[in-house]
């Protein structure tokens, strides 16, 4: 995969600020069963406590909370499509490694999903977290340094999507409506 130069992922932008705002399409879902292994899946049971199911969420944990557990508003990963296809060149088979379990077109930004948005997915309803959602080093050797920083630039814009809670358990799966509640 050919990684873009900043000048390129600028020259993106564009198309990626046009992104719907009250409704979107779920283009991706991703399942991470174990550390770096990624599975892409038609359908998804969203359960609230526990993310998505067959996901790692759970078992991973986290480093940064004071007892290793997994952080609960960091239960699922959004990411907007449009920045994934930028990105990868429009390499969709690149997609699933950024890490997110939702890839959907629709504008994350900050403005209009702000923190305690309700999102309805499928059956489900999420709720959008005030944890921000930043690229790491595995996101850097997989798309490139320029990627990292360019989509770690803005935190209102959210290119690298955003964090959110499941609030009442549903399913969701390729080609539904992501929905502002």
């Amino acid at each position: 995969m050919r990684q873009l130069s900043t000048d390129q992922l600028h020259a993106g932008l564009n198309r990626i600020l046009q992104s719907p705002t009250d409704t979107g399409l779920i283009e991706m879902l991703v399942l991470r069963p174990h550390e770096d292994e990624r599975l892409t899946v038609e359908a998804v049971k969203l359960t609230e406590g526990t993310g998505a199911d067959g996901d790692n969420y759970l078992d991973r944990g986290n480093p940064y909370t004071e007892d290793g557990s997994a952080q609960p508003e960091a239960q699922i990963t959004i990411m907007n499509s449009r920045v994934l296809d930028l990105i990868t060149g429009g390499d969709r088979a690149h997609w699933k490694w950024a890490g997110d379990q939702i890839l959907v077109d629709m504008d994350l930004s900050a403005a209009n999903l702000p923190p305690g948005t309700r999102l309805h997915i499928g059956s489900a309803v999420l709720e959008v977290s005030a944890k921000p959602h930043t690229a790491c080093a595995k996101f850097a050797q997989r798309y490139g340094l320029d990627a990292t920083k360019w989509i770690n630039s803005d935190p209102d814009l959210r290119l690298r999507g955003i964090n959110a809670m499941v609030v009442t358990t549903g399913s969701c799966a390729v080609g539904d409506v992501i929905m502002k509640a």
